[in-house]
């Protein structure tokens, strides 16, 4: 009797799912309780997104359990579906991780009035704070003149890369924020960096998915659920100490971090009606901000160091322009960048050719919309595969290849491409897009200037191929940092 109770169940839900279907794009046919996952195996990869279009073309749709998830592939679809009808997909959708992660404050995941009003402080607080100007180049200096003396105190002798580089990234976050730096043998900046790791690779991971579809059982007994909540709590409880530490030293004569920024914002506020400016949703901002920048800056910096490894040409090439333009003593600066066309096209192609973030953080229609002639209703989770405009072949000459000459033409002067959306685009585009692009010159180009890097002796080629997460890391190297 159970038996035949549980298949009309799944019988009842499968009809539901198909009845469902015929008012989104196209897509694989779903099943009772866990959608298309299991042909997913659950996990959401770029290689299966380009295979699911060729069947079903560049908007289709993949259930997530009985949650539809319209996908767009291609720079033209992932173009007009994110710019298009902008306001009408810049929702969040608020899963039971996101919820978790942030109970829908802060910025990244927040939605509405909060999510604008935060995201609006947010920039006008960065271009206060002088990003993108002089004012703000001497925190990235410093930190990647920390980078090359820990470097040179390696002798030429092998070493991961890993935690210097993303030690350096991460305290330019704490510099910005907290308007600090840690030192490399601090126990907090060690676990805050190890937290930011767990949490991001939670995401897009079978447990990810197990905790979406079984709560409760994944809180009780999957273990890398307990890791990132633990994360997450020392994380919030590491914040919540500096922001005591702010409040007692009291207002400054002038602010110096972001976390002065929005203390001042709180008071200035204080009454308001429609304020969202208070502690909690100060700590989620710094939260989000160190989530979205000390991840994906690191990897792409690994990444690059890996590509100067497996090109040493490319390494060569750079180090002569550097020497040409700027010299061996010039302390670099974003604006170097102009006089700087083959290095800048390098670090282009680098973030194009790693791809590190796949698939685009998922959003959510605000309202019944249109997306290129398909009817999308409100609610409905839309990801943005940037993979595929990274990787689009109708927009790359040679889009599986390594190819700075993507940003060159052929006068040797850097172009900027359309399809260059590692950033993403619409009203979600990363905040702190000018920020990363000036690390990723600045810490790139210094550590060029100073060392050649090689393969250690012995080693003759290495791994490319990405480790798969949230974001796709190189696998583990070891590279000899030789003086020049």
């Amino acid at each position: 009797m159970l038996t035949v109770l549980v298949v009309s169940l799944l019988f009842m839900q499968f009809l539901k799912l198909q009845w469902m279907r015929r008012r989104l794009p196209p897509g694989p046919t779903p099943y009772p309780i866990f959608g298309n996952l299991l042909q997913m195996n659950f996990r959401i990869h770029h290689e299966l997104l380009k295979n699911m279009a060729k069947v079903y073309g560049n908007v289709f749709t993949l259930w997530l359990s009985n949650i539809p998830v319209v996908v767009l592939q291609g720079f033209q679809a992932v173009k007009e579906g994110m710019t298009v009808h902008a306001e009408d997909v810049a929702g969040r959708p608020t899963c039971n991780t996101f919820h978790h992660l942030t109970h829908g404050n802060g910025v990244m995941f927040s939605n509405g009035h909060l999510w604008k009003q935060q995201r609006r402080f947010g920039l006008v607080t960065m271009r206060k704070m002088g990003v993108g100007k002089k004012d703000q180049e001497y925190r990235l200096q410093e930190e990647a003149c920390h980078l090359v003396e820990y470097l040179k105190k390696t002798k030429g002798k092998p070493l991961d890369p890993t935690m210097p580089v993303v030690r350096a990234v991460a305290n330019v976050i704490c510099s910005v924020i907290f308007g600090h730096r840690f030192s490399n043998d601090d126990e907090n900046f060690h676990r805050l960096i190890e937290s930011v790791d767990n949490i991001t690779a939670f995401g897009n991971s079978i447990s990810f998915f197990v905790y979406e579809l079984f709560p409760w059982l994944a809180r009780h007994f999957l273990a890398a659920f307990k890791e990132a909540m633990s994360s997450i709590n020392f994380m919030n409880t590491l914040l919540a100490k500096e922001l005591e530490n702010h409040k007692k030293k009291g207002k400054p004569d002038e602010n110096q971090d972001f976390i002065d920024y929005y203390l001042d914002e709180i008071d200035k506020t204080k009454g308001h009606a429609d304020t969202t400016y208070d502690e909690e949703n100060l700590i989620q901002t710094i939260f989000d901000l160190f989530l979205a920048g000390t991840e994906t800056t690191a990897t792409t910096l690994r990444w690059a160091l890996l590509y100067m490894l497996v090109y040493p040409d490319v390494q060569e090439k750079v180090q002569k322009e550097l020497d040409a333009v700027l010299g061996c003593s010039h302390l670099i600066c974003y604006e170097d960048r102009k006089k700087l066309p083959y290095t800048n096209a390098v670090i282009h192609e680098i973030q194009r050719y790693s791809n590190i973030v796949l698939i685009g953080l998922p959003r959510q229609s605000t309202k019944d919309t249109e997306l290129l002639g398909f009817p999308v209703p409100k609610d409905t989770v839309v990801l943005p595969n940037i993979d595929s405009v990274l990787s689009d072949p109708g927009k790359w000459e040679t889009p599986d290849q390594f190819n700075p000459g993507h940003f060159l033409d052929k006068d040797g002067n850097f172009v900027n491409r359309e399809a260059f959306l590692p950033f993403s685009i619409g009203h979600r585009i990363c905040m702190g897009e000018l920020l990363a692009r000036m690390e990723l010159f600045i810490v790139f180009s210094t550590l060029l200037q100073a060392f050649t890097f090689t393969l250690p002796e012995g080693v003759k080629e290495v791994n490319t191929k990405f480790v798969f997460g949230s974001t796709m890391k190189p696998p583990p190297y070891q590279l000899c940092a030789i003086p020049r």
